[in-house]
């Protein structure tokens, strides 16, 4: 990767990585608009001040807008959220084969043979 690619993917990194960045975008990905009060429910936690800095740098980057309705993600947001999808079926994945690990790392750990 060159570094202008690298630079981009830092930046795409930071935005993602700020508080509730990636929550939001996922309460979101329904394609229902929702409205702040029903986006800070959804989110559970996140403080109004934190919300509004959020939603700013998210519709900032083209992610998130606001219509009569509510927040709803734009195309680009769509498109992302898409991407992010591959995520979750690895994150699946990847809790389940650590949850087998801890399972069949106990017995041993207890000193018990595993069952042949």
């Amino acid at each position: 990767m060159s570094s202008k690619e690298n630079a981009a993917m830092f930046q795409l990194f930071d935005l993602l990585e700020s508080r509730y960045a990636m929550r939001t975008l996922w309460v979101l990905r329904d394609h229902r608009p929702q409205t702040f009060r029903l986006l800070q429910d959804s989110l559970g936690g996140v403080t109004p001040n934190t919300l509004n800095t959020r939603l700013k740098a998210l519709r900032e980057a083209g992610w998130v807008e606001h219509g009569k309705n509510g927040y709803q993600l734009t195309p680009a947001g769509l498109d992302l959220v898409k991407r992010v999808s591959d995520l979750h079926a690895f994150a699946g994945r990847w809790v389940a084969g650590r949850a087998a690990a801890a399972s069949a790392a106990a017995p041993a750990a207890a000193g018990i043979a595993p069952a042949p």
